[in-house]
């Protein structure tokens, strides 16, 4: 009996396995690799994070710094939400950039949103403690959260991977160099 409990706790899906749908975004901008995640709540919210195969993740890399600041007029941080309609909040398309990653390499990737949306929040514990995101990167390492429109919630997931069809695609990925030589 003692046996029982311990495994009992091993089943128990986490907190976001339970509450959020994964969804994924393959090579976004046509960059190899460079995959984000969107986790999304059953409210429609939407929580933006790195994939677990983004080379930030993958390769042992150091975060030097991460940047809200996308051009010199336009800054995430300075996203302001207030009232019922979240008037001040960013409206984001699937492209637009939510923030930049500087590796210690000199290595620079570009986070973008993903999905169409109104910007509710970034994570601003990311800029004072970078590791998080490789640490944490489903939970408190995430990048930003993000509001559909309530008439595109149904449609918001168009072109994104499901966990398996994702899944294929890293399997593919691995396969690939080893077909061509």
């Amino acid at each position: 009996m003692a046996t029982e409990p311990a495994a009992a706790e091993a089943t128990v899906p986490s907190l976001v396995d339970r509450y959020f749908t994964r969804w994924y975004k393959a090579d976004v901008k046509g960059k190899p690799c460079e995959d984000h995640c969107i986790l999304q709540h059953s409210n429609r919210i939407c929580v933006i994070t790195l994939a677990e195969s983004h080379p930030v993740l993958q390769s042992g890399k150091t975060i030097k710094s991460i940047s809200y600041q996308i051009s010199t007029n336009c800054s995430r941080l300075h996203n302001k939400v207030s009232g019922k309609f979240k008037r001040g909040a960013q409206f984001l398309t699937e492209l637009a950039p939510l923030c930049k990653i500087y590796c210690s390499d000199g290595e620079e990737y570009t986070v973008s949103s993903c999905v169409r949306g109104r910007l509710m929040e970034v994570n601003e514990n990311i800029l004072h403690k970078p590791s998080i995101l490789q640490e944490k990167p489903s939970t408190e390492g995430y990048i930003a959260v993000v509001l559909p429109k309530f008439e595109e919630s149904k449609s918001i997931t168009e072109g994104l991977l499901t966990q398996k069809q994702y899944e294929e695609v890293l399997v593919k990925r691995t396969n690939a160099p080893t077909a061509t030589s």
